[in-house]
């Protein structure tokens, strides 16, 4: 089978790094798989090595200098449709709003859905989910919320998690840099999704300034996005120092330094206020890690009782320092191998085949008819 699974970039983030495991499951089956993204940054490559099963087109995205976000998502469409030829696979499968407008109609996995206020993105995020034949959600909550607010039937196949290289982190292998990150962090509480809005960054520093605990660091790793977060940075900042706490404030980590950062961790604090799955945290459990998320219905849906759940600060607060045991710490890790990307590879290959082959295959004029012409096309939907 031919697949082709498109992403909007190369950085790690969840739905990156989800089309690439993805992709390697696919072509350890034997699959005949090829991944597109844009290569925004000056950025030829991903932000790991990949399966050399896997093909790759990274389609170079040059920055604009001081290009606003609603032209550079509509050139983003355009530059990834032009490099794009649907006609080519049997599967077109598309993992984000970019991507699906550049895709047409094309199979689209919603990780979570989100409200925009930007015209050209808020048009993106509609099209992306009624333009594509065929749709699936990492979770049920989020296949609920499709339902809900379009109509639309999904299939649910959850994430995959590369469990066994966070569990390697916990252990033995893990030991050295395990010690590195101690060494030039102390004791701390570690996040990964950068700070913006959704990753509920103000509401986690309202609660680490309720820790009582002055030896014990917040760290936040990861934070690549496509979207402008400067004035929310720019108030967390203010906060941060209004509050008297002084975050470590990593970006993005090396890819092979990641899990013995995770591993290393006193606590994984998790409080997104709306997610579709928590990839991040079900690595943390992985490397057995005590985990704190957000009372919402999608982390009781995939984490059960392997998490503690904070409803407001104070929760959030005493969550951070509350130890967890050896056998609920067991719970977790078992929980987090459970989700292979094998068993989702094999998933997505039943639900492909499980479709007719027009809703398989892409054509360029389907693309081209759901395209936007201009900017003056959009209605802010």
């Amino acid at each position: 089978m031919r697949i082709a699974l498109l992403s909007y970039s190369t950085k790690p983030r969840g739905g990156v790094v989800h089309t690439l495991a993805l992709a390697e499951a696919l072509a350890a089956r034997g699959e005949d798989v090829t991944v597109f993204s844009l290569g925004r940054g000056g950025d030829t490559a991903f932000f790991r090595p990949i399966d050399a099963r896997v093909k790759l087109r990274v389609v170079p995205f040059p920055e604009v200098a001081g290009e606003e976000m609603g032209p550079r998502i509509l050139r983003s469409i355009a530059v990834l449709r032009a490099a794009f030829d649907g006609t080519a696979y049997d599967v077109v499968h598309a993992q984000d709003c970019i991507s699906a407008n550049a895709a047409g109609r094309c199979i689209r996995t919603v990780h979570h859905l989100d409200q925009f206020t930007t015209p050209e993105l808020a048009a993106c995020h509609e099209r992306a989910i009624v333009t594509p034949s065929a749709h699936l959600c990492v979770s049920a909550a989020v296949a609920a919320e499709l339902a809900d607010g379009w109509g639309l039937k999904a299939t649910v196949i959850p994430n995959g998690v590369d469990a066994e290289r966070f569990a390697a982190a916990a252990g033995p292998p893990g030991e050295a840099g395990r010690q590195a990150w101690r060494e030039e962090l102390g004791r701390y509480v570690v996040t990964v999704g950068g700070i913006e809005p959704r990753k509920g960054s103000l509401e986690l520093l309202e609660a680490f300034a309720l820790v009582d605990d002055p030896e014990l660091k917040l760290v936040i790793a990861g934070g690549e996005t496509l979207f402008d977060y400067r004035p929310y940075r720019e108030a967390w900042d203010r906060r941060a120092a209004e509050l008297g706490v002084t975050p470590v404030v990593l970006g993005p980590v090396d890819d092979d330094r990641l899990p013995t950062l995770v591993a290393a961790a006193e606590t994984f604090a998790f409080p997104s206020v709306k997610e579709g799955f928590g990839l991040a945290p079900m690595e943390a459990l992985a490397a057995g890690v005590p985990l704190v998320v957000s009372d919402l219905p999608v982390f009781h849906e995939i984490f059960g009782p392997a998490a503690t759940y904070a409803s407001t600060s104070e929760e959030l607060a005493t969550a951070l320092t509350i130890p967890v045991d050896a056998d609920r710490r067991a719970a977790g890790q078992a929980l987090a191998a459970s989700y292979t990307w094998q068993a989702a590879a094999e998933a997505h290959l039943a639900f492909y085949r499980s479709l007719e082959p027009t809703g398989q295959r892409t054509a360029a004029s389907a693309a081209e008819s759901s395209a936007p012409k201009s900017s003056s096309s959009f209605s802010g939907e």
